[in-house]
């Protein structure tokens, strides 16, 4: 049975989405940004706008009973493939061993003009 998750840790959805589903054993993350759910502000730096999105997920992944070590999957988009060597050093730390499977992208445009966003699949 789907089951939807949200937290107040996390930004709320700006759009008709969730900011996950589980169902199965399968935690499926939409793609996070930048947004400090306690402020709503944006960071500037590409490396302080990954740390927030990881920390965004890392709120959901724990309203779920997930942890990091959970996800298998991950898919960055990036406004500017030049900060994929400062967006990856960030994304690293949450995954110093057993590193999900992952794909990264540069796209014309992220919403709210941020500069990353991630999306994640976790299982149990």
């Amino acid at each position: 049975m789907k089951k939807v998750i949200h937290t107040d840790k996390a930004p709320k959805a700006i759009g008709p989405y969730s900011q996950a589903i589980e169902i199965n054993g399968t935690l499926y993350i939409s793609g996070q940004i930048p947004v400090d759910p306690a402020t709503g502000k944006v960071a500037e730096t590409i490396e302080e706008q990954t740390e927030q999105v990881m920390k965004n997920i890392g709120a959901i992944l724990e309203e779920a009973g997930y942890t990091f070590a959970d996800v298998v999957k991950s898919t960055c988009l990036l406004s500017d493939m030049a900060n994929f060597k400062p967006m990856n050093k960030v994304y690293a730390k949450y995954y110093s061993t057993n590193p999900p499977a992952r794909a990264a992208f540069a796209v014309k445009a992220l919403p709210m003009g941020v500069m990353v966003e991630i999306e994640t699949v976790a299982v149990k």
